[in-house]
Order: structure tokens, then C-alpha cells, then sequence
């Protein structure tokens, strides 16, 4: 951080490489660390650009300096930074406009905007799918503007590992974050070492284990364990933890972080509306079959089907996984606490 806030992160990129949707992904990931971000809408080519990004800061409930009617995004950079300032903001991150291709223009106005807010980062943002191009986009905007670092786009997919190398050899920039998804929660720090486990199907227990640190706190591990090894792990519990999972992101990406499933995983399609159903059947139980499903006869799972919008084969089946696990915990209970002992914030199953 600057020792002067705010800290000014200048966002660059083309149109269409994920550059406002980054900005916003960016700030979110800053105020979880305990900042107090600013967002900066200077796509003044773009009126939708600019709503986005309004959208976007509602949605995180962080500020965007905007203004419809200036039309120089260096006069609106300046006062950005002014602002931040009387409101002791101590990150802004300006999103400044991009183009459909590289032109005279853009360069300019990204120099000049530079020259006025003199930010401590200047981020080039590349979409990780378009390859070859991407390297020679960064390439460009690292010699014309001059980046600090570099955000990778779209990185959800294992195969995409290879731009981020030849991006890194070319501008000798580092990559500071990548983005895994499209939801606004979906971007992470780039550790170059787990990122070649995932290309080798090694799996990256440590961002699997940072991903579930940020859904489960020690609290709910604790009683969780505590639920198993006194096998009194209800239906209740499966579905709450089953959404906490869900919140980690696309279950594929979830699993090929795990050592060994990244080949297993190659070319299957994993259905997350598995997940949802399994939801719908629980949601569709009384609090008392939840708790006892020694109740659930056969009138009971047809109601249940029914409200779940799902057939009594389903829910026969979300009562068999349940026994199952059950029985799979059981034979954690012999080796005591010790024996079920977790990382800090780890689901423990």
C-alpha cells in the first residue's frame, strides 16, 4: 500500500476482457481484508460501462465515483483522487475505458491519466481465452503505458495455465490475481507453484483450503466435528453444508484442486443441479424428518417428491447418501478427536 492513501490501482485492458467486472471482483477482495476501496467508472466512452460498474458497487456495497456528464477521464481521475481522500478511502481503483482493439487514442488517454493520478499499480487485465493474443496485447500495453502487474480473466479451466506463462515471459510483469468464475467473489491471488499442480492434475489443496476458510468458520467446523463424532449429523446439516460448498464456486474446479482428480476430471461434465435437488428434497422434509428419518415412510417421501418437484427414487436416494455417510463417519469415531482433526476453517468431509 502507498504510504499516503488512497493507494491508486489503475485497471487497463481492451473491451471485453472482463476489465470492469475485474475492478468491481478487485474492490470486493480488498474491503474482505478490511479496506475501505473506492470504485472509479472513467469508461466515459461507454455510458453502459459506466452503470455496470454502479451496479456492481451496490451489489458490494461500495462506493463509485461516476459522473454522467464530465466527458475527460483525466479530469474525473482527479477528482476521484481528491474524493477518496476526504473520505479517508485508502484503495481507489480506477476502471478506464477499453477498445475492441488496440489504438493511438486509448494509449494516450491511459498516458495521460496515468500522468495525473501517478498510481502505485497499473494493472493490465487479459482474457486467459484468447491465447496468443492476449500475450501480445500485455506486450504492447507494457511498452506504450507501462503495467506493474497483470490480472488473468476467465481462468477457470486448467488448460488456460499456458497464457499465464507466456504472458509472465514476455513482459516480465507478474500476475497479481486470476479469475475463476464469473461470480463477484470469483478472483484469487496468483501462486504461480499451484497453478502448475492444477495444470498437472496434482490438485492445490492450499487454495482449497483458503476457499473453504472463507465459507466455514472455525466455530461451524467445530461443531460439525462435534456433530460427527456424537453421530447426530442430520439432514439439516448436509444441506447447510452442501450450500457452503456451492459457495466455493463450480464444483469442478472444487474437485480438481484435490490431488489426483484433475485427469479423473478431464472431459466430465460435473452437474451442480445435483446439489440443488439434494437441497429441494431437505427443504421439502418437516424440521422432525429432518432430525429422524426413521419417519420417512412411504406416504412421507411422496409428499416429499412432491414438494421438491423431484420423484421418490431421489429422495430414496439423498436417504441412502445420508446412511452412508453416517456409517463412513462412524468409523472416524473410533480414532477420537485427534483422528478428525482439520486445518483451521476446513469442512470436515
Amino acid at each position: 500500500l502507498a504510504p499516503n492513501p488512497p493507494t491508486v490501482i489503475m485497471m487497463t485492458g481492451l473491451q471485453g476482457s472482463g476489465k470492469t467486472t475485474t475492478s468491481a471482483k478487485l474492490a470486493g477482495h480488498f474491503r474482505k481484508s478490511g479496506r475501505r476501496p473506492m470504485l472509479v467508472a472513467a469508461d466515459l466512452q461507454r455510458p453502459a460501462a459506466i452503470e455496470q460498474l454502479i451496479t456492481l458497487g451496490k451489489q458490494l456495497d461500495i462506493p463509485v465515483f461516476h459522473s454522467f456528464e464530465e466527458k475527460d477521464p483525466v479530469t474525473l481521475a482527479g477528482q476521484s483522487l481528491k474524493q477518496a481522500r476526504l473520505e479517508a478511502i485508502d484503495i481507489l481503483i480506477i476502471d478506464t475505458a477499453g477498445r475492441l482493439h488496440i489504438d493511438e487514442r486509448l494509449m494516450e488517454e491511459l498516458k495521460n491519466i496515468k500522468q495525473a493520478v501517478n498510481p502505485s499499480e497499473t494493472l493490465f487485465i487479459a482474457d486467459a481465452m484468447t491465447g496468443q493474443d492476449a500475450v501480445n496485447i500485455a506486450k504492447e500495453f507494457n511498452e506504450t503505458v507501462g503495467i506493474d502487474g497483470i490480472i488473468l480473466t476467465k481462468m477457470d479451466g486448467d488448460a488456460r495455465g499456458g497464457a499465464a506463462l507466456s504472458i509472465r515471459s514476455v513482459t516480465s510483469k507478474p500476475i497479481k490475481f486470476i479469475g475463476t468464475g464469473e461470480k463477484i467473489d470469483m478472483i484469487e491471488q496468483f501462486y504461480p507453484d499451484r497453478i502448475a499442480s492444477r495444470i498437472l492434475g496434482m490438485g492445490d489443496v492450499l487454495s482449497l483450503i483458503d476457499k473453504a476458510q472463507e465459507s466455514f468458520d472455525e466455530l461451524e467446523t467445530a461443531d460439525l466435528q462435534k456433530k460427527f463424532l456424537e453421530d447426530s449429523f442430520t439432514f439439516e446439516d448436509l444441506r447447510d453444508n452442501l450450500r457452503k460448498i456451492r459457495s466455493m464456486g463450480p464444483l469442478e474446479n472444487i474437485l480438481s484442486m484435490i490431488p489426483g482428480m484433475g485427469k479423473q476430471l478431464k472431459g466430465v461434465d460435473v452437474d451442480q443441479k445435483q446439489f440443488i435437488k439434494v437441497e429441494a428434497i431437505v427443504d421439502s422434509m418437516t424440521p422432525a424428518e429432518r432430525r429422524h428419518p426413521k419417519l420417512l415412510n412411504g406416504s412421507r417421501k411422496k409428499r416429499i417428491a412432491m414438494g421438491s418437484g423431484t420423484s421418490v427414487v431421489d429422495v430414496n436416494r439423498v436417504i441412502k447418501q445420508q446412511k452412508e455417510m453416517k456409517k463412513m463417519l462412524k468409523r472416524f469415531k473410533g480414532k477420537g478427536k485427534k483422528g478428525m482433526r482439520m486445518p483451521a476453517g476446513f469442512p470436515p468431509f
